[in-house]
């Protein structure tokens, strides 16, 4: 079934909202303003709360709208057809104001704050991409002849590709020179490109074999949780006010997959954690004391140890073993001693597991996965009277429903960024610092 529908608002998951005879219709591949004709997706049953359909003609077009850098994620109707780029029809600019008025809603709706702007800040270097070439990590699966090849969205069929826009030119230039589009793989495998950006002059990797000698063995191949090429242990390096800190991570594990965000955020909440913290003295009258929750292998606890408070007692809490360890030896190999890298379920680790001398944090720090902190150890963080809380979220509404948790235990929302490190997506990354008001 077709229908000719005028697109109202912003939705969620990358959607608009349209009606048709008073039932709401979640629109992929539209614009607020304009006026297109769409396929619903099938069953429409009428008596469904609402339906959801996909552009298939554009009548009346948004500035907004701009043609799929990336063809093959676009509407089916136009070619396109597989995931992981639902915003690749809108301009970078135009995905910034998206953003921003999904976290505004969002906030309101779960949060029950009130926003009047939010800044969305784009990463160095994404605009002179087009809002490609910024993933460091790229998973894909393999089709029955061995091919890469990625789901038809809201299908198993599995559509074969021979490149990945989003990706890095090192992560590209990587799966090349190991054969990886040649089709050659096991079938019907999970499939995982990881390459750290090389930290070079840009002279340096003008050329195909000047990346190859950036990129050397710092790079994974992995097909089916196994290392096929390269190295298992990759070296991440970053450079936060001037310093360098250097990672161990684990090229199967967690790590911020846009080549920027992995500095721009842990800067930002340096200068946030600076700005909140100036004149005020640490509640023990010695030594400042940092919670870093789900700290991963140590992203901003490295920072936080050296460029808050040289004399600052920290506890990281990760649940990952794997990423645990490579935290211990990044501290290790940073020369840090006053961090307690702690391994375990947060909540449980808070509970039970805390030096009674870091127990009282002046600052915490949590980076949690997609479904948020929630309740419990939200309400654990108030309890530990924290005056200043800086909360990194990858989605806006696990953020906003932790935010009331933590409003109805006496704190206030501060400030809340938003940083477009997932772009043709979405998906936003959100920073907030909340403070405590009362209690």
């Amino acid at each position: 079934m077709e229908a000719t529908v005028d697109i109202e608002r912003y939705a969620d998951q990358g959607r608009c909202v349209a009606h048709i005879d008073g039932r709401v219709v979640f629109v992929r591949f539209a614009l607020p303003g304009e006026r297109v004709r769409i396929a619903l997706d099938e069953p429409a049953d009428r008596k469904d709360r609402f339906w959801t359909g996909e552009v298939v003609e554009v009548l009346e077009a948004s500035p907004d709208r701009v043609e799929p850098a990336w063809p093959l994620a676009g509407p089916l109707a136009m070619g396109g057809g597989v995931g992981g780029a639902d915003l690749i029809h809108v301009s970078l600019e135009g995905q910034e104001r998206w953003k921003e008025a999904a976290v505004k809603d969002v906030m309101a709706r779960l949060g029950h704050v009130e926003l009047d702007e939010v800044p969305v800040y784009a990463m160095p270097g994404d605009e002179e991409a087009g809002g490609l070439n910024w993933r460091t990590r790229i998973e894909m699966i393999t089709d029955d002849e061995g091919r890469p090849s990625m789901h038809r969205r809201g299908s198993h069929l599995r559509v074969p590709i021979d490149t990945m826009p989003l990706a890095t030119r090192a992560v590209l230039e990587a799966a090349a020179m190991n054969d990886v589009w040649d089709g050659a793989l096991p079938a019907n495998a999970q499939l995982r490109v990881a390459v750290p950006e090389p930290r070079v002059d840009a002279a340096d990797v003008a050329t195909p074999e000047a990346l190859r000698r950036a990129i050397g063995d710092n790079y994974a191949v992995i097909v089916d949780g196994k290392v096929r090429h390269g190295s298992r242990n990759l070296t991440e390096r970053i450079t936060v006010d001037g310093r360098e800190f250097t990672y161990t991570v684990d090229a199967a594990g967690f790590w911020q997959m846009h080549r920027e965000a992995s500095q721009v955020l842990p800067q930002y909440v340096v200068d946030q954690i600076r700005e909140a913290m100036d004149g005020r003295a640490p509640r023990n009258g010695r030594n400042l004391v940092i919670w870093d929750l789900y700290s991963g292998s140590g992203l901003f606890t490295l920072p936080l140890a050296t460029l808050i408070d040289d004399h600052a007692k920290l506890v990281s809490v990760e649940g990952a073993k794997t990423a645990v360890a490579n935290a211990r030896r990044n501290l290790k190999s940073a020369g840090i001693h006053t961090v307690q890298a702690l391994c375990g379920d947060v909540l449980k680790t808070l509970e039970k597991d805390i030096d009674p001398q870091r127990a009282h944090p002046d600052i915490v720090v949590l980076d949690p996965p997609r479904a948020g902190a929630k309740a419990k150890v939200c309400t654990k963080i108030a309890n530990s009277g924290a005056p200043i809380v800086v909360y990194i979220a990858c989605d806006p509404a696990s953020l906003a429903r932790d935010t009331a948790t933590l409003t109805q235990h006496g704190y206030a929302l501060h400030s809340i960024a938003a940083f477009d490190i997932y772009p043709m997506t979405h998906h936003v990354e959100t920073v907030a610092l909340m403070s405590r008001v009362r209690g």
